[in-house]
Order: structure tokens, then C-alpha cells, then sequence
């Protein structure tokens, strides 16, 4: 799709004039999580990307040491995650008003300007699961992997983290097969907005 060819390449060429600009920003916030909790600065964990593609994905690290961030799953099952499935997560013990700042201003996700770059990523698309959920994927579900996952989507601009897993698969999937420079340009916008009121952290 040619569309897809340019978005690639617009994904590049964005992402290294965005940590040109935003170097300071870089530092100022490594300076200030280092002070507040210490050494790493960042953050890694393993996410799969289109068809399937494993890749470490880097965040700002806004969890303590202690915190596990490998999610437990361990499920029967067979034929899919169940539409009505919400995974709820609680505040760990032990995080600091720097790392709520961070999470809640969407700062915490800068570094995945490096996995654009690197072509594991796009500005828009499914936000990128964990290998822990995907290996249950049914066909339907499968589908929200035909494209790169993105810095945020559909599904992230209409809930987040208060759908249903069901819901977030129909907004990924629409995604999919609708993805056009109108729909990206409509979800950065309102992206954008969402970050600025301070909703649905990333």
C-alpha cells in the first residue's frame, strides 16, 4: 500500500526532528529520574510488532526497581481473549509523584521515538501488546498485527484503559482497515488534545 510506504518514511524523517528538538527535554527528565529514584533512566520490555515481530520497546522507567513489569497471565484459554476481558492494574508501592507526572503526561513514552526511527514503530497505529497476551490471539485478533503498532490508535483515543478488551479489537482492527492520512491526522489531533486535558495516560 503506498500510502503505508510514505507513512514510513514521514514516521523517520519526524521522529529525528522531534529528539533534535527535544534533547533537552531528554536530559532534564534523565536528570530528574535519576535524582528521584536512581539509576535506569530507561525502561525496556519486550512488545510484538507487525506480523507477529518481537521487539524491545523503551520507555522513560516510571515504575520502582521492585516492580515487576512482566504481567502474569496464565489462562485456559482456547479461542481467543474474551471480548469482555479488562486487564486491571494497580499502582505499584513505592512510586513517587515524579514517575505519576510522567505516566499521566504521556512523558514517560518519548524514548519510543527511537523505536519509530528504527522501524519497530509508527506515530499512529495499535498500541504494541506483550507476547504474554498475543500468544492467545485468535484469527480475528491476529488482524490488529497487519500493521506497525503505534504511539497511540483508535482504540487509545476512545477509552484506553477503561475498554474491554473486545472493544479495543474492533478500534484496532477499524485501524487496519481503514488506515489513511485523513484517520491518522484525526487520531494525532485528537491524541494531542487528550495528552494536553491530562486523560487516559498512555
Amino acid at each position: 500500500m503506498k500510502y503505508l510506504q510514505i507513512k514510513s518514511a514521514l514516521d523517520i524523517i519526524f521522529s529525528v526532528i522531534l529528539i533534535v528538538l527535544m534533547t533537552p527535554v531528554f536530559l532534564i527528565i534523565g536528570i530528574f529520574i535519576f535524582l528521584d529514584s536512581g539509576w535506569p533512566i530507561f525502561f525496556k520490555q519486550k512488545r510484538v510488532g507487525k506480523n507477529g515481530k518481537i521487539f524491545n520497546m523503551w520507555k522513560f522507567r516510571s515504575m520502582p526497581l521492585t516492580h515487576n513489569n512482566h504481567p502474569n497471565v496464565n489462562r485456559e484459554w482456547t479461542n481467543g481473549i474474551p471480548d469482555d476481558f479488562i486487564y486491571e492494574t494497580s499502582s505499584p508501592k513505592g512510586i513517587t509523584k515524579l514517575s505519576y507526572f510522567l505516566r499521566k503526561t504521556s512523558l514517560d513514552e518519548l524514548p519510543q521515538l527511537i523505536n519509530v526511527i528504527k522501524g519497530d514503530m509508527s506515530f499512529i497505529g495499535p498500541r504494541p501488546e506483550v507476547p504474554e497476551f498475543t500468544r492467545y490471539y485468535n484469527q480475528n485478533q491476529n488482524n490488529r498485527l497487519k500493521v506497525k503498532p503505534g504511539l497511540s490508535g483508535l482504540a487509545q483515543i476512545n477509552g484506553r484503559s477503561s475498554i474491554t478488551h473486545g472493544e479495543k479489537i474492533k478500534w484496532d482492527n477499524t485501524y487496519v482497515e481503514n488506515v489513511s492520512f485523513t484517520l491518522d491526522f484525526k487520531i494525532l489531533f485528537k491524541t494531542f488534545w487528550k495528552v494536553v486535558m491530562s486523560k487516559d495516560s498512555y
